[in-house]
C-alpha cells in the first residue's frame, strides 16, 4: 500500500524492513521533504495480504504495480528488506529508478536459517497491553520500531503480520544470493552499514567495489536500525547523497 507523504519535486520512495511498516520512516519525513515528494509503502504481508508465492520477485512485482502511477524517476531509500527490494526494483526497472540508498542489507545470506528467530518472535508476550509495555520489552530504539509496526486493538498491540510469513520471507534469503541483481543496478547508490551490522562481513563494501557509482559508508555505533540508532549520521550521509544528485 502506497502512502503520499507530501513534499514537492522528485519522487522519493521509502521502503521498510522485515516486520516494519511505512510508519518506520515517520521521524525522517520532515527533513526528507526538503529533497522531494515523499512516498512510503507497506510491503505485502505487512498489514495486508502476502502474495501467494513468498519470493522476493513477487514482492517486487507488487511494489512495481503499486508505484506505477508515480510520475518521474524514483529515488528509492530502503532499510534491510526494503533495501533488497529497492535494488531488485532498480535492476528490473532501470528507467524508473534515479538513485538508491541501501541501509544494512547484503546480497548473500546463504546457509542461514530463520527458525530460531521465528521461535523467539513466537515467544513474545502478545498482545502487549500498551505502548509503554512495547518500549520496556524491546528498549527505546527497537521498541519504537515495533510500536510503529504493531497493530493496536482493543486488547493491546500485536504483530501486523504472521510470523510464518516473516519467517518464510527471510528463509528464502538463506537459499539464494542476489549478486546478479545487484550487479545489474546502474543508478548511483549509497550503501549504509551499521558498525554492528547483521550483514555478512565485507559484503556491503564488496557491493560498492562491484558498482562504479556506489559509495559505502560504515556508520560507527549503529546497529541494524542505522536511521534510528544514529539519526544525525544517517541524515548527514543521505542528505549529502541527495544533494549530489542535483
Amino acid at each position: 500500500m502506497l502512502h503520499d507523504e507530501g513534499g514537492e519535486g522528485v519522487p522519493i520512495l521509502l521502503l521498510h524492513g522485515l516486520m516494519g511498516s511505512a510508519r518506520t520512516w515517520d521521524t525522517q519525513l520532515d527533513w526528507l521533504r526538503d529533497f522531494g515528494h515523499l512516498y512510503t509503502f507497506d510491503a505485502a504481508g505487512h498489514g495486508r495480504a502476502a502474495p501467494p508465492e513468498l519470493s522476493t520477485e513477487a514482492f517486487v512485482a507488487d511494489l512495481a504495480a503499486a508505484t506505477a502511477a508515480v510520475p518521474g524517476e524514483l529515488t528509492v531509500i530502503g532499510h534491510s528488506m526494503g533495501g533488497l527490494h529497492g535494488w531488485m526494483f532498480a535492476a528490473q526497472h532501470p528507467d524508473r529508478v534515479r538513485a538508491l540508498v541501501v541501509e544494512d542489507m547484503a546480497p548473500d545470506f546463504r546457509g542461514r536459517t530463520a527458525s530460531d528467530w521465528a521461535a523467539m518472535v513466537n515467544s513474545w508476550p502478545q498482545p502487549f497491553p500498551d505502548a509503554d509495555a512495547v518500549l520496556n520489552y524491546f528498549g527505546p530504539v527497537a521498541g519504537r520500531y515495533f510500536l510503529n509496526s504493531f497493530t493496536e486493538g482493543s486488547d493491546g498491540y500485536r504483530l501486523h503480520g504472521a510470523v510464518a510469513t516473516f519467517r518464510d520471507i527471510s528463509e528464502e534469503w538463506g537459499t539464494r544470493d542476489f549478486w546478479a541483481q545487484w550487479e545489474a543496478v546502474r543508478a548511483p547508490a549509497l550503501l549504509l552499514e551499521g558498525e554492528y551490522t547483521i550483514t555478512p562481513p565485507g559484503q556491503m563494501r564488496e557491493m560498492a567495489r562491484r558498482h562504479p557509482a556506489a559509495r559505502h559508508v560504515l556508520v560507527p555505533g549503529a546497529g541494524h536500525l542505522v536511521h534510528d540508532d544514529r539519526p544525525a549520521a544517517y541524515r548527514a550521509e543521505v542528505s549529502r547523497f541527495l544533494r549530489d544528485l542535483n
